[in-house]
């Protein structure tokens, strides 16, 4: 029987929690800031392989969880750009847990900007915007496959993220990681591009979403992850500048503007009118002074290396 969990007994029952990913960035970051609070099973790829459908749903079945958040992935970085199988793969431990949604009261899948399709430009693009342009590249389709998906199921919520930072992220390619610890190492904060706009979102911004949907229902089915203003590759460089107090060099590899990489969020704003995000400037310092605390777990080979 399926497990419908309506708006208020959802505040009282979201207590029990799968979440696949959890030794990922934002899997890492949601443990620390709510696992207090809630009972959270973070299987590793070990002790469940979800690409086992039979495996997944003794899983499931077993456990009876209220909430299950979808943050596992392969690729969608600079690193896994040439990665083959990634739509193919992604695509089987998505649909192995999404079939299990009889027995669980929802899911909230990890969406990505990327599903509007990366090849032309992104500018404050809206949930309406989905399905005008199909995405050419294999990470942006299966997360368009994901909400095609989606869009017919009964309990599965899509938060669409465009750039997410913080800490635990990776710094060697992750652009305002990879900033603060080449200013940590007195090194030149290089754009290996084009500079770009984007909608970045702190990671703890990210995790509060995340609680607000696992506790509440919602009014849709798709909302983009972002805060209210956009920021541009060079402008964060100058924020670590100014945050290290270092007359850094900032390197920009070709001149000019890339596609921008922007969402639009009223639809997020309506259902969490009472949200304040955290200033970019706020976000970057905690992050700088992370970095500065942790500083001997910075690998210099992996910054010194222009690859953002």
């Amino acid at each position: 029987m399926k497990r419908k969990l309506t708006s208020r007994t959802m505040i009282d029952m979201a207590k029990k929690i799968l979440l696949t990913g959890g030794s990922g960035f934002i899997g890492k970051n949601i443990i620390e800031q709510l696992g207090a609070s809630y009972d959270f099973s973070f299987p590793t790829h070990a002790e469940l392989d979800l690409q086992d459908q039979a495996a997944v749903e003794r899983y499931v079945k077993g456990n009876d969880f209220d909430v299950v958040i979808h943050a596992a992935n392969i690729g969608g970085t600079r690193k896994t750009a040439n990665m083959k199988g990634v739509m193919e793969t992604n695509l089987e431990c998505f649909m192995n847990i999404a079939h299990c949604s009889e027995h669980y009261g929802k899911m909230i899948q990890l969406g990505s900007g990327a599903e509007y399709g990366k090849s032309q430009p992104i500018v404050r693009v809206q949930e309406a915007d989905f399905g005008k342009r199909v995405p050419q590249d294999e990470y942006g389709r299966y997360k368009y496959e994901c909400s095609k998906y989606i869009e017919n199921a009964e309990n599965i919520v899509c938060l669409r993220l465009f750039g997410c930072f913080g800490k635990y992220e990776d710094y060697e390619t992750r652009f305002i990681s990879n900033a603060i610890c080449k200013s940590l190492y007195d090194l030149p904060i290089t754009i290996s591009n084009k500079n770009v706009v984007f909608s970045y979102l702190y990671v703890d911004d990210f995790a509060r979403i995340v609680e607000r949907f696992m506790r509440h229902e919602c009014a849709h089915k798709f909302y983009n992850a972002v805060p209210d203003g956009t920021t541009d590759l060079l402008t964060i460089a100058n924020t670590v500048k100014m945050i290290s107090g270092k007359n850094l060099p900032v390197v920009v590899k070709n001149p000019g503007m890339g596609n921008e990489y922007s969402g639009d969020n009223s639809r997020l704003k309506e259902e969490m009118p009472e949200f304040r995000f955290t200033s970019l400037d706020e976000g970057i310092k905690n992050l700088y002074e992370w970095y500065e605390e942790n500083r001997s777990a910075i690998e210099y080979d992996k910054i010194a290396k222009d690859r953002y």
